[in-house]
């Protein structure tokens, strides 16, 4: 499935397996995803394809980034778990092969169709999914980046970044080590 599928913009329904190739519970998912509506699946996609590029900025998406993407998922998409599962790992695999091309398109698209709430919303979910470890420098670099595409402020940025400053990495003491004081 290629990203523009994945977003809803190719249009392109999905197409029954063969019997017996794949589980009931997964036809299941793939069929209520595919009868969600279509701009909710729109947003939805979007949403989570920018969760896995902050939760990659550092080259790895760890289980703990995964879970939160997830529970994201549930808590502000309204998604089943399920849903939610399978939407988080879908992204995942358009981050891991198509991210450094398709970044700025989606962030772009989210631009369109979201409104400024979910924009901050986004920023929010960001840093909640940075945290799920200590939010590293790239990551910041990342958010910072991705909160330029969607017309967000500097202001924005910096005011939800004080809310995660305890998760901050460049913010935690280092060990001292021997002959420092």
């Amino acid at each position: 499935m290629s990203i523009m599928e994945f977003l809803g913009l190719a249009r392109k329904k999905v197409e029954a397996s063969a019997p017996g190739t794949e589980s009931e519970t997964v036809r299941k998912i793939v069929a209520a995803l595919d009868q969600m509506d279509p701009d909710k699946a729109r947003y939805i996609a979007s949403f989570a394809f920018i969760l896995c590029r902050v939760a990659r900025a550092d080259l790895k998406i760890t289980q703990t980034e995964m879970r939160e993407i997830e529970h994201l998922l549930v808590e502000r998409g309204k998604l089943t778990e399920e849903q939610a599962i399978l939407a988080a790992q879908m992204a995942k695999q358009q981050s891991i092969f198509f991210g450094g091309t398709e970044n700025f398109l989606v962030t772009r698209e989210f631009n369109r169709i979201a409104t400024r709430a979910q924009k901050l919303s986004l920023l929010d979910c960001l840093f909640s999914v940075a945290s799920a470890n200590l939010i590293s420098t790239v990551e910041e670099n990342e958010i910072s980046k991705i909160c330029s595409e969607p017309n967000l402020s500097h202001d924005d940025y910096i005011a939800t970044r004080t809310a995660y400053r305890e998760y901050r990495a460049v913010l935690q003491k280092t060990p001292k080590t021997d002959g420092e004081q």
